[in-house]
């Protein structure tokens, strides 16, 4: 079966999100914000793929919306993460500016299914 963009995207940055993870773990021994930022990061993903799957318009709205959210909590994650120097300032960078291009296709997604 053949990824959509966004598909890709998304998966492609929660591998990304593992890597972190895996790197707060072993290197910086932070266990529970990278918990949360695991959690949502590859969540979004994950919901995305539930909506492809949906069996109507409006559990795939529903679905895709969750996903928007999963992102902007991970985008608060990654900050804070950044911020209290946990993260690189520029690997914080770099998953924010991949996570930013996923929620304008998310959020546009949206704005599509509401007309």
């Amino acid at each position: 079966m053949k990824e959509n963009i966004l598909q890709g995207k998304t998966y492609d940055f929660a591998l990304r999100i593992v890597k972190v993870y895996k790197y707060l773990c072993e290197e910086k021994k932070e266990y529970t914000l990278s918990k949360q930022l695991l959690r949502s990061g590859t969540s979004i993903g994950s919901n995305l793929e539930e909506a492809i799957g949906s069996i109507s318009k409006k559990e795939f709205r529903a679905k895709v919306f969750i996903s928007y959210k999963e992102a902007r909590e991970t985008n608060y994650w990654i900050r804070l993460m950044k911020d209290s120097d946990y993260l690189q300032s520029d690997m914080a960078e770099s998953l924010l500016d991949d996570l930013s291009e996923i929620l304008k296709i998310l959020g546009a997604t949206l704005k599509t299914l509401s007309k």
